[in-house]
């Protein structure tokens, strides 16, 4: 087996993608990963493949990693690989026998004339196809040139979108994100100690926003809802974690410029990119999302839940589907969201059962055997294939 991805950035997509390939690993594949990229500038911060925590995961696991070397810094990246580029694609894709893409971005590369023909399981994390450039373009055009045997959508909501966007729906396949079940789990150790390390009362409620600084995440309305909610709750505290969630960030800066003024922020704390999300989840009385668009099955929402925080997001994708029965979906208005998390605060304990049934519904065995189920009948469908042609 082996994973394309565009580069390795903080995001949910590649912690999910990253986690399955670490779990089929463990089920007896063989898996290697190339990046196209080895660095990205986004989110205002500069991401080297060798910093980033799934790389390492990967790597600690002996799952090989290899790049095409690229610098990717924010603007449109051209479809044009050199001659050194597609030979080290070619050597890498000649020894798979599926092809895990995450996300469609990787297809301009795999869709390359002269490369392998490998049959490509694409898979998908967004509910907005049209809003991914030329991905869209490159998707329908590997699909029809056969080069597309499947893909993985992480949602209900993905499967939608892209049929509507002209997907065959029989190529569409949903396995929902899970995670962890014992990593991400209430503990009040946990709990304690990070709120410890941050000054943080052990009684008093605290919100997390757990997400990278971009236009989708509607960082200005969570901010807005932080300001309203802070405003009313004397002793509440903010946790926003994440890619440019850090007070370098300039335009974070300005956005809590817009939110609070000249008023103190001493308990909104910025945390920046965070390696244990369990223990700030643990820590955390609500789990928050504020996303206009984009969402399929956001993570942050799921592994919050199941570390106890209860969930208080906005509409978009399978979000409400999530949120269902386990907290509160509301409207993108920063009072009603300030209202929300004041309510889910107060009924914590009664949400706890319903969030500890749900635990096996979120499991990353559930993920994992789905998406090895998936691939081996890729894989026998292809082998069959090529047993005809023979024939033929």
């Amino acid at each position: 087996m082996l994973s394309v991805y565009e580069g390795f950035f903080s995001g949910g997509a590649r912690i999910v993608h990253s986690d399955v390939v670490l779990g089929l690993r463990e089920g007896g594949q063989h898996h290697r990963v190339l990046s196209i990229h080895g660095e990205v500038h986004r989110e205002a911060t500069r991401q080297r493949m060798e910093d980033d925590a799934c790389y390492r995961r990967l790597t600690a696991a002996d799952v090989g990693v290899t790049s095409l070397g690229r610098t990717f810094g924010g603007g449109a990246e051209p479809a044009v690989f050199s001659g050194p580029e597609l030979a080290d694609t070619a050597r890498a894709t000649a020894d798979a026998d599926v092809i895990l893409s995450l996300k469609e971005q990787p297809l301009a590369l795999l869709g390359q004339a002269g490369l392998p023909r490998r049959p490509v399981v694409v898979c998908l994390h967004r509910s907005d196809p049209e809003n991914q450039g030329r991905a869209l373009d490159d998707l329908k055009a590997a699909i029809a040139d056969g080069t597309v045997a499947a893909a993985v959508c992480c949602a209900e909501s993905t499967r939608a979108a892209y049929e509507a966007a002209g997907v065959p729906a029989g190529l569409l396949h949903v396995i929902p994100n899970g995670v962890d079940l014992i990593r991400f789990r209430p503990d009040a150790a946990r709990r304690l100690a990070i709120r410890g390390s941050l000054g943080v009362p052990a009684t008093a409620p605290v919100i997390v926003f757990a997400a990278r600084y971009d236009g989708m995440k509607n960082v200005p309305l969570f901010l807005a809802a932080a300001r309203a909610w802070l405003d009313a709750v004397p002793d509440g505290r903010v946790l926003m974690c994440g890619a440019g969630m850090a007070a370098a960030n300039p335009g974070l800066g300005g956005d809590l410029a817009t939110a609070f003024g000249r008023q103190d922020r001493d308990r909104l704390h910025l945390l920046g990119v965070r390696h244990d999300m369990e223990a700030v989840y643990a820590a955390a009385d609500v789990v928050s999302l504020t996303s206009s668009w984009g969402e399929a099955a956001p993570l942050c929402l799921i592994e919050g839940m199941m570390c106890g925080a209860v969930p208080v997001a906005t509409a978009v994708g399978d979000s409400a589907a999530i949120v269902a029965g386990h907290g509160i979906v509301t409207p993108p208005d920063p009072e009603a969201i300030a209202a929300a998390w004041t309510e889910a605060v107060a009924g914590r304990d009664g949400y706890a059962p319903a969030l500890a049934a749900s635990r096996e519904r979120f499991s990353r065995t559930r993920m994992i055997a789905s998406y090895a189920a998936l691939i081996d009948r890729v894989y026998a469908g292809a082998a069959l294939s090529v047993t005809s042609s023979e024939d033929g």
